[in-house]
Order: C-alpha cells, then sequence, then structure tokens
C-alpha cells in the first residue's frame, strides 16, 4: 500500500493554506455590504474572515521550509477533492456565525450548493438574510464557478510551484483547452474574461432598475451557472427586460469560455465553426420554440409571455443555472415538464461554468453510434468519429463512454439511496439528477417552488457528496476512493 509518506504532504498542506488565505479574501470582499446595510450579525464576515484567512496562513507559514514544489497527478487529485471539502466547511462560518443558518449540516449543504453552483438551497425566506450573508452566498457561486484552483493556478508563479495538474483535475469537460503555452496565462485569460462578462452584466441589469447589490448577486449567479437569487421568486418578480438579460448571458456562461476568448479578437467565424458551439445553439432554439408552441396552444399566456418562459427555464437547466421565472411542473400540456427533466442531463459546453454531462460528451456519443453503424453495414471500412474536422482518437471515445455510464449507473444509485431516506420515486430521482448535475431545482418536492430543507440529515449529506462528484467531473473524486490510488 501507498502511505502518505510516498506523497509530497507539505505541498498539498501549503496550498491548502494557501487557498484559504483566498477564501478569508473573498469573505473580507463581503464586508462593504455586510457594514452598509448591517443588522444581524454584521461583523460575522469578518470573524469568519479573519478564522479563515488565519488558518490558512499558519498552514502556509509551517510548511515553508524544504519542501518539494513539483506537484504530481496524484498530489493533483488530493488537492482538488481535498480542497473543495474544506473551502466548504470555512465556507459555512458565516451562516452559522450570523445564525442565519444555526445547522452546520444546512449551511454546508447551503455552501457547497454554492460553491459547486448547484444553487440547491434550504432556506425558505432568502429575503430575511441579510445583505452581507447573502453576498457571501451569491460570491460562493461565483468563486466555484470559473474554480479557486484555477484561480490561483494564475498565481501560483508566485509560490514557485507548476499548476497543470490542478488546471486539469478541475476544469470541467474531457480535455480543457489551453489559451497560452503556459497554464498561468490561460487561467489567468480565463479569469478575466469571467470578470469581465459579469462586469457587463451588472451594467445592463443596473440599466433595467435592479439595485447595484441584486444586480452583482445575480451576475454572480448567472456566470457562475449557479442560481442563488436574493429573492425569494428566484427571478420571476423582474421585468422582461432583465429575464432577457439573463437569458443571453446564461447562453454565454454556459459557452465554452476559449470562444468568448476568439470572440473578442474578432474570430466570429471559429466561433460558429465549432461543433459544439452550434449543437448548443440550435438545441436550446429547438426545445425553446417546441415548448412556445406548446405553452401557446394551451392557453398559457401571449406568445411572448410563452416564449420567454419557455426560453428562460430550457437554458437555465441546459447550462444547469437553476434560475426560475415559471414552475413547469404546473405548464399546461402534462408533459412538458418531462423536456424539462430530461434537459437536466445535458448540461453546458466544455470549458464554461456549466455542469452536467457537457454538450461535447453527447454530440461525440452520438457521432460514434452512428459510426458503429456504418462499421456494421461496411466492416472493412475505416470510419473515424470526426468533432471540428478532426478525428476524436478512440481512446477519448472510451474515456466518454466510461463518463456516460458511471454517471448513469451513478444516478441510478443516488436515486435508491434517496428512496431508503423516505423520498418518493420523483423526489428521489429530481433531488439526485439535481445535485449530479449542479442544476438545483428537480421534480417532485424539490422542484421550482420547494427547496431541500425537508430532506433528513443524512441524505443532505449524500446530495453533498453528489454534488461535489458532478463538479469535478465523477474521476477525480471517484480516483482518490479507489483502492488502486493509494497503491504503490
Amino acid at each position: 500500500m501507498r502511505s502518505w509518506a510516498n506523497f509530497n504532504i507539505k505541498i498539498i498542506i501549503r496550498l491548502i493554506g494557501y487557498l484559504l488565505i483566498f477564501e478569508g479574501f473573498f469573505m473580507f470582499l463581503c464586508l462593504p455590504f455586510s457594514w452598509y446595510y448591517c443588522g444581524a450579525g454584521c461583523n460575522s464576515l469578518l470573524i469568519s474572515g479573519l478564522i479563515t484567512a488565519g488558518t490558512g496562513a499558519i498552514l502556509f507559514f509551517f510548511t515553508r521550509k524544504n519542501i518539494r514544489k513539483n506537484i504530481g497527478k496524484r498530489e493533483g487529485y488530493i488537492i482538488v477533492s481535498i480542497t473543495w471539502i474544506i473551502i466548504s466547511l470555512f465556507g459555512t462560518l458565516p451562516f452559522i456565525i450570523s445564525g442565519a443558518i444555526p445547522n452546520f449540516t444546512n449551511a454546508f449543504f447551503e455552501t457547497i450548493s454554492g460553491f459547486t453552483t448547484t444553487g440547491a438551497s434550504v432556506l425558505s425566506d432568502i429575503e430575511s438574510l441579510p445583505k452581507g450573508i447573502l453576498f457571501w452566498r451569491s460570491i460562493t457561486h461565483w468563486i466555484g464557478g470559473m474554480g479557486i484552483i484555477v484561480l490561483s493556478v494564475a498565481v501560483l508563479p508566485v509560490l514557485g510551484i507548476g499548476g497543470m495538474q490542478l488546471f486539469m483535475a478541475e476544469m470541467p469537460g474531457p480535455q480543457p483547452d489551453k489559451l497560452h503555452p503556459r497554464i498561468t496565462e490561460t487561467a489567468k485569460r480565463l479569469w478575466a474574461i469571467y470578470v469581465l462578462l459579469t462586469f457587463i452584466e451588472t451594467v445592463f441589469l443596473i440599466f433595467g432598475g435592479m439595485s447595484f447589490f441584486d444586480a452583482l448577486c445575480h451576475s454572480f449567479g448567472t456566470m457562475a451557472t449557479g442560481g442563488f437569487s436574493t429573492q425569494n421568486d428566484s427571478i420571476a418578480g423582474y421585468s422582461p427586460y432583465i429575464q432577457y438579460v439573463i437569458i443571453v448571458f446564461m447562453i454565454l456562461a454556459g459557452t465554452n469560455f476559449t470562444l468568448h476568448y476568439y470572440a473578442l479578437h474578432g474570430k466570429l467565424k471559429k466561433v460558429w465553426q465549432n461543433e459544439e458551439f452550434r449543437y448548443y445553439f440550435f438545441l436550446i432554439l429547438i426545445i425553446g420554440i417546441i415548448i412556445t408552441f406548446f405553452l401557446f396552444v394551451f392557453n398559457y399566456g401571449d406568445f411572448e409571455k410563452s416564449f420567454r418562459d419557455s426560453l428562460f427555464q430550457v437554458v437555465s437547466i441546459i447550462t444547469t443555472t437553476g434560475y426560475i421565472t415559471s414552475d413547469y411542473l404546473i405548464w399546461p400540456g402534462g408533459v412538458l415538464w418531462v423536456i424539462i427533466f430530461l434537459l437536466m442531463f445535458i448540461g453546458g459546453s466544455a470549458g464554461s461554468t456549466g455542469g452536467g454531462m457537457k454538450i461535447i460528451r453527447q454530440l461525440l456519443l452520438f457521432k460514434n453510434t452512428i459510426a458503429e453503424f456504418k462499421r456494421a453495414i461496411h466492416p472493412n471500412a475505416v470510419v473515424t468519429v470526426k468533432y471540428n474536422k478532426k478525428s476524436v482518437p478512440q481512446q477519448i471515445i472510451f474515456l466518454i463512454m466510461a463518463f456516460f455510464f458511471t454517471y448513469i449507473i451513478i444516478f441510478g444509485f443516488g436515486t435508491f439511496v434517496m428512496t431508503l431516506f423516505g423520498l418518493d420515486f420523483e423526489t428521489a430521482i429530481g433531488a439526485t439528477i439535481a445535485s449530479l448535475g449542479n442544476i438545483g431545482p428537480g421534480i417532485g418536492n424539490v422542484g421550482p417552488t420547494g427547496n431541500y430543507a425537508f430532506i433528513p440529515t443524512g441524505g443532505k449529506w449524500f446530495l453533498s457528496f453528489l454534488m461535489l462528484l458532478g463538479r469535478l467531473e465523477l474521476f477525480t473524486v471517484l480516483i482518490i476512493l479507489s483502492p488502486a490510488f493509494w497503491r504503490k
């Protein structure tokens, strides 16, 4: 067996300390809102930030000597998996200290739901929370959307540490795109685009009448595809203008950020030539039109409202954002919610902040199925799967198939486990796919108008585990749970 002595323990502890300092810094960013609005526990974020950053500084300081600065694949998997758990544990402090969510299980559920950009909540009266706590709740989305580790990779040269293994273990999608030969430069550019889009959306929302506070919180939730709102009715109470703005930015957030980089450099043709983007765009358009037709025919509302609510929910579910403008479980027609449920298995683009299986995996699985039919008809022919006019190695196809089957098995197992906690079957499958896909609202009692407060303690911890599995693309977590990982 491989003991902990075989790992570079000091670098693991040092990086965890470093990331806790980062987390503490983000807690301090919430202080202006906390102090301006004040209210119950207005200093809770200051106390939480001091505890978090202080703990990180201690870990960072005491591992500064005799340290090997290389990070192997094993260390990368451990750092990423453990870090997401630890930052979620420390992220509960503002909720607990302020008294907003005094129960530790509920606080952890809310926090990891934020960091993993799931958006599943145990809160029933969101508007009663102190503004500083609401801002922290939203900023957990924003940190987790692009990834706190990707952010740290951008400045890792300060530590003299290469971040490629960390980047590969955290970034979503079959194979992260590099915008620059140096991974730190790629991380910087991704975060720069992320910040820019967040800023632009905030300006548009303010122009539509939102307060600066609400605009910033909803921009965090949109660009991170998280879905935490500052309002009890999510986006339903806002104007059509604001809803359309959020639709546009949800689509942008669910798009591969590499394509945003090309677009910002005037390479729009290269964006449209991307097969995944075209598939993503037309899927949203076609499903949106189909649901609009049924809503209009069944007198849900006038054509514009039918179109807006249809498009909003389709985009929100495919990108795994989870914002709500309408309760799709009671849409007329009887079966429209089934379409929404099936969309929960798709997810955003690779390299986006969206969760789920990812569009590129669905596309390549479909192409491989067509290729298998051709091979059956023409056994001597050389048939390859092509993506963006390039042949896809068979090894990539095998990995995607393994991911797909693992995902379905975990979904089935998760549904079974949730029924053991007393949930009815519909709610069990809704809670499982909404957590595993990092979506938030599901079906049954965890639908658009429900929340997760009623789920037993054990069920909340299990769903928290599914959220982490989904955010880190299954294998990063499952690998460190396998006995083979710990063998020499």
